[in-house]
This record gives C-alpha cells, sequence and structure tokens, in this order.
C-alpha cells in the first residue's frame, strides 16, 4: 500500500529532515563517549529522554554493527569499530586545517600545528612548517602530555578543575625540561591565566629555547587547539600581542569551517 509506505518513511524522518533513527543512535554515540565510554541503559535512557525500549533496539543494531560492545557486567561500551573511522577522521581533520595553518604561517612566520586532546594525551594531526632556516619540527601524529605543552594548556581550560586534576593522576606530571610545570597546583593556576587571557603559552617547558603560543578551536566537534611555535628569541613578549589575534581570528575561522556539514546533502 504506497500510502502507508510513504506515511511510514515520513514518520520516520526527524525535523530537520534527516533519517530520526541515525540522529538517536549517533546521539546516543556521543552521550557514551561523554561518560567516559561505558554506560548503562538507565544512564542513557535518564540523559537522552528515550524509552528504555527505543534504546535498547538502538543498541542492539550497534553491538551487531561492531560500534558498541556489551560487557559482562550487562553495560555497553564504545566498540573496537569507531577506532577506524576515528582514526581517519582525525586524518581528514588534519588535511581540512592545513589552508588555516598555511594562512597562520604566512602571517606570523612560524610553524603552524593543529593538536587534539585524545583521552588522556594531546596528539598533533596537522603541521605546516615556518619558511625560516630555523623553525621548529613536531612529526604529525607524535603524542605528548598536555601539561608540558601550549596546545594541552588550551584544551584543558576548558574542562572543570576536578577533571583536569583526575587526568594528571592518571599520566603523571614528568618534566621534559627545567621550566615545565610538575604540581597539579601550579599547572590549575596556569590554566587560570589561559582562561583569563584568552590563550596559553609555553615557555620552555617542552624544549629548551622554543616558545609556543596556543589557542583553542571554539565549539570544535572535538576537543582541538590550533599552535604557532618558534625560537624563544623570535617569538618574544612584545610579538605575542600581534600574533595571539591571528590565532584566535584563525581558530574562529576553522571553527566555522569544521561546523559546516558540506556544500549541500544528498537529494532523498
Amino acid at each position: 500500500m504506497p500510502t502507508s509506505s510513504a506515511s511510514t518513511t515520513d514518520s520516520a524522518r526527524s525535523a530537520g529532515g534527516g533519517v530520526q533513527s541515525l540522529e538517536r543512535a549517533f546521539d546516543l554515540l556521543e552521550r557514551m563517549a561523554d561518560a567516559g565510554g561505558e554506560v548503562g541503559l538507565s544512564e542513557l535512557s535518564a540523559s537522552s529522554g528515550l524509552p528504555l525500549p527505543t534504546i535498547h533496539r538502538l543498541m542492539r543494531t550497534l553491538v551487531a554493527c561492531g560500534y558498541v560492545r556489551q560487557q559482562p557486567n550487562r553495560r555497553y561500551a564504545l566498540g573496537p569499530r569507531l577506532i577506524r573511522l576515528g582514526e581517519s577522521a582525525s586524518r581528514l581533520l588534519g588535511t581540512w586545517a592545513r589552508p588555516y595553518l598555511a594562512r597562520l604561517v604566512e602571517e606570523t612566520g612560524e610553524t603552524a600545528n593543529m593538536a587534539l586532546l585524545d583521552g588522556d594525551e594531546i596528539v598533533y594531526v596537522a603541521q605546516v612548517p615556518s619558511k625560516h632556516s630555523m623553525r621548529m619540527f613536531t612529526e604529525v601524529g607524535r603524542r605528548v602530555l598536555p601539561h608540558s605543552t601550549g596546545v594541552g594548556k588550551a584544551l584543558l581550560a576548558g574542562l572543570p578543575d576536578h577533571e583536569v586534576r583526575a587526568l594528571l593522576a592518571r599520566t603523571g606530571m614528568p618534566a621534559a625540561t627545567e621550566k615545565t610545570i610538575t604540581t597539579p597546583d601550579g599547572f590549575l593556576a596556569a590554566l587560570a591565566d589561559v582562561r583569563e587571557a584568552g590563550y596559553a603559552i609555553d615557555d620552555n617547558e617542552q624544549e629548551i629555547g622554543v616558545r609556543c603560543l596556543a589557542v583553542s578551536v571554539p565549539d570544535s566537534p572535538t576537543a582541538a587547539a590550533v599552535s604557532i611555535s618558534g625560537p624563544a628569541g623570535r617569538v618574544t613578549e612584545s610579538v605575542t600581542e600581534r600574533i595571539v589575534p591571528v590565532l584566535q581570528q584563525v581558530a574562529v575561522e576553522l571553527s566555522q569551517a569544521l561546523a559546516n556539514p558540506g556544500p549541500g546533502t544528498p537529494n532523498p
């Protein structure tokens, strides 16, 4: 019966024209990630407002596809198939960011980086090197602890202090240089400065002779930051006032580009 079929299809569409069950499934995955990767059905129902039978049906499908695992304790955890999606998305994110990093290099003269907060670590996903013969280089894919980096400070400044303390307790705070902050109280004080100033500084804390300025990418779909780094003799306090507004503007433009779903959506 064509009329009945059309009505069923329409009822499965969301108010925005998408497929409601897909939107709900992705919302549940994001809620699981926000909760640390493992939740119970009752928790998902309370946070999402969806009835338990609906959540159970969606989770059963996600488990069958490998995107969610059911634990022995009957709770649900994010599944391993998401890793491949995340890795591919990270590579593409770096590709999308490169034009914005290139603009940072053009306007500041220093190497530009983009980094993400991945679990308890910072991972660099894109870089455009400075044109100077003496320049900084960080391998794309490199992972570092956040407490000794400008991008780490910029990203952790967006978290509540108790979450930062918990992260630092898990990772420890080893000194990369004699200037690395190695106490939670000292680091939280530095994050307060980041929140007030609107940018973060790594002043010889990751590597002696290197300074870095970083800002978070506002409203990014995943926690991200952009930075410039260079020899301390060039990235001086006097040029910081000129560079920071450029960083902040590029971060806003990158955020807008990431929020844009593309030139169009497929026709139904």
